[in-house]
């Protein structure tokens, strides 16, 4: 028998009420079961009762998910039925249209979240949930799990696009600093090409059906760094085309390193080369001393040979990709998952009110392997250097915070003509042509 504590069945509301101040406090909680439920007591008892749970995380991600809510199973007498599957994307709709939905579905994107919300099919989150988000986390995140002034989702886990990875002692044998400005960045790519030893850069865009996802990251950074979050949030809604002169300028900037085959590609061949080179291994020529840079979200730090040192002062490491102007303040391009409901049953509501709590993301960090943005995480929880940087970027409060751009705007853009734009791009075609073409697909509706 599993050791509970239980507390008499109460009002859902007031489970959610209370969970607030159970699920705040930013104190570890460990997967292993102790017996003490004493943080979880609050949430009630749900005995016999089956929570199911549906997202793209598979793998060891899913293993340390599952692992991550075990105890919340253990102290409410719920069970946790989970399924992670690669074609949730198309799937989640399918099954609710066919009244087939989880109660809980986990989504990468809050475009897709958008349209399950809008269709009628998702539930509007308890005001407790909404109040921990409100506590737990910046108004940006929020805003990306509200639609049309309802809030449905709270997030989840996050990563942080927009490093740029390098070789320390590279670095210092060179005698080459980390820039502060893009401009800076820049001056660097050439004296790297000047010194002619190695390449600035190396990059990979192919991801099978989602080529050029990694090129979209590209530009979504330089429109936030030199444009700022207003032009990048009228840029992801179609207030301004995609094609704005401002846009097509960033397509530019990011082309005076991604279209010189004097700074690209280094380890695999000229600028085309990027297009057959898978993201995953793209950064390999910074360890193998051929290249200098590698732009990638935090999650490179899993693709990198076991071993390898990720560290300032080990085989690799990482700076944030510079602003246009040093004065601007840190800007971020990110991503993450937003946790929302089909259901809005006592028990589906107690776990929303446990996904948006500092316990699960402490829980979850000292898994390894993730971080969050959650303000109540511990940064002491995260496994690595990487992870406790990553953390620390997104808790400062002088952090702008903008999700990914791709993940925004409409599938047909987004996750369609946005990639085969930057395909068409890096073989040849203008940043003119591309915004052209990218534009005439935004949905006309």
């Amino acid at each position: 028998m599993k050791n509970r504590k239980y507390l008499l069945p109460i009002a859902a509301t007031g489970i959610m009420a209370l969970a607030l101040s159970a699920c705040s406090s930013g104190e570890d909680a460990a997967p292993a079961s102790d017996g003490d439920c004493s943080a979880y007591a609050d949430y009630g008892n749900h005995d016999g009762k089956e929570i199911s749970v549906y997202s793209t995380i598979v793998d060891l991600e899913a293993t340390n998910l599952e692992k991550s809510w075990a105890k919340f199973e253990e102290c409410t007498g719920a069970t946790i039925k989970y399924e992670g599957s690669k074609e949730f994307e198309t799937q989640i709709g399918v099954r609710a249209k066919a009244g087939n939905a989880p109660n809980i579905a986990i989504f990468p994107q809050p475009g897709l979240m958008a349209d399950q919300a809008r269709a009628g099919n998702l539930k509007p989150a308890p005001q407790a949930v909404s109040d921990l988000v409100d506590q737990n986390w910046s108004a940006d995140w929020k805003k990306y799990g509200t639609v049309d002034g309802t809030f449905y989702t709270a997030p989840m886990l996050a990563n942080v696009k927009g490093y740029v990875w390098y070789a320390p002692k590279t670095f210092e044998d060179k005698g080459w600093e980390v820039p502060k400005t893009w401009d800076e960045m820049m001056d660097l790519t050439k004296k790297v090409a000047d010194d002619g030893t190695m390449k600035p850069w190396c990059a990979g865009f192919e991801s099978g059906e989602a080529t050029g996802w990694p090129g979209t990251d590209w530009i979504e950074d330089v429109v936030l760094r030199d444009e700022g979050p207003e032009v990048y949030d009228q840029w992801v809604t179609h207030e301004i085309p995609f094609n704005d002169p401002r846009i097509v300028s960033a397509f530019d900037t990011a082309g005076d390193i991604l279209k010189d085959d004097q700074y690209v590609n280094a380890g695999f061949g000229d600028v085309r080369s990027i297009l057959t080179t898978g993201f995953a291994q793209a950064g390999q020529p910074v360890l193998d001393g051929q290249c200098a840079m590698h732009h990638q979200a935090n999650f490179q730090a899993s693709n990198w040979p076991e071993g390898t040192v990720v560290a300032p002062d080990g085989d690799v490491w990482a700076f944030m990709a510079p602003p246009s102007d040093a004065s601007k303040g840190q800007a971020i391009v990110g991503g993450g998952e937003m946790v929302g409901a089909y259901s809005d049953a006592p028990e589906v509501q107690a776990f929303q009110a446990f996904m948006a709590s500092a316990e699960f993301a402490n829980t979850r960090v000292k898994l390894g392997g993730v971080v969050s943005a959650n303000k109540g995480l511990d940064p002491a929880n995260a496994q690595t250097e990487l992870d406790k940087d990553s953390i620390a970027r997104l808790q400062d409060e002088n952090t702008t915070f903008r999700f990914d751009g791709s993940d925004l705007m409409p599938g047909a853009v987004g996750s369609n003509s946005f990639w085969k734009g930057i395909v068409s791009w890096i073989n040849g075609a203008s940043s003119q042509e591309v915004t052209d073409s990218i534009e005439s697909s935004w949905p006309k509706s």
